[in-house]
């Protein structure tokens, strides 16, 4: 349990230090969005372009990961969508639903749980999350929000492509497509670039942390609360239960996924929900409900990752 707790205890410590560090000062709520533009803009994108850039592709691409991680994301989002239908919820709270239960926290909260926890596969593994995440999950929820708004008068099949296009334009999807670029063509780089990407991707980890906890700090807390428990709870159990088994109905059949891979898998999707949930779900007036779940998934992903840990360790 001592060893559980010495990859776990860490991660949510620097968190409650981001959070008593703007409740307390000497930080400010906006330093925090300062901080975090930091992190997605510039290290999140090093990071990246360095995990796939110095690999083979072949070691990269792993299908299996991939197969298994979108097959999960689209049946907790459709899952969502269609059944808290049945319980008379509107489709953009339907939607937001969907994208709390199946947008894990990779890069903020997984990549520094995995880094301690898997060291060998963290950076692949978070390459991979962020191309699940990025072009299939943020695509299908945005244009389900879309959709949710009367009188767009688009199909959703244009709504996904408006968001993909969307997509293409982050600089973490940027730096992840230049890493797979110069790893297919084999590119030698020199040193010092390889150095200054290592250099720059090293900071994110920790400052990613006390970022969450600073931006927790002050998350507006009116709203649905038994729609947000929900939320927080297929997060954290419904979702890696999902991941689970997928993993054990696929490679029954075949599919190459080894054991370090899918431990990784389960893990992240047992991680909370990415901190920008709140402000995602506020152009559509759910952001008291997007707070509340992020609040109760952050808090309860110390027990629930500490218990799957020693579980799967």
């Amino acid at each position: 349990m001592l060893s559980v707790l010495g990859i776990t205890f860490p991660i949510f410590a620097a968190i409650a230090i981001g959070n008593v560090a703007v409740w307390k000062g000497p930080f400010a709520p906006s330093d925090m969005r300062i901080l975090g533009k930091y992190v997605l803009n510039i290290a999140l994108p090093a990071l990246l372009f360095n995990a796939v850039a110095t690999r083979d592709l072949g070691a990269v691409l792993q299908p299996g990961f991939l197969i298994v991680m979108g097959a999960s994301t689209l049946t907790i989002i459709l899952g969502a969508w269609f059944g808290l239908r049945l319980a008379g919820i509107g489709p953009a709270r339907r939607a937001i639903a969907g994208l709390g239960m199946a947008g894990p926290n990779s890069a903020y909260v997984g990549y520094p749980v995995l880094l301690l926890a898997l060291p060998d596969v963290a950076e692949t593994v978070l390459a991979l999350n962020l191309l699940v995440e990025s072009f299939l999950m943020l695509p299908l929820v945005m244009a389900l929000l879309d959709l949710s708004r009367p009188g767009t008068g688009r199909g959703l099949l244009r709504a996904v492509g408006a968001s993909f296009v969307d997509t293409l334009r982050r600089p973490f999807v940027i730096g992840l497509i230049a890493g797979l670029v110069v790893s297919l063509l084999r590119v030698n780089l020199p040193e010092p670039v390889l150095r200054l990407t290592s250099l720059l991707g090293a900071s994110a980890s920790a400052l990613a942390l006390v970022v969450i906890g600073g931006t927790l700090y002050g998350l507006p807390v009116r709203g649905d609360l038994g729609l947000a428990t929900v939320i927080a709870l297929g997060k954290l159990v419904l979702h890696p239960l999902c991941v689970m088994m997928f993993a054990v109905l696929f490679t029954s059949f075949g599919l190459p996924l080894s054991p370090e891979m899918r431990a990784a898998a389960i893990l992240s999707a047992a991680m909370p929900m990415l901190s920008i949930y709140p402000v995602l779900a506020q152009p559509y007036g759910h952001e008291g409900i997007a707070s509340i779940a992020l609040l109760l998934a952050t808090a309860g992903a110390f027990v629930t990752l500490t218990v799957l840990l020693a579980v799967m360790g």
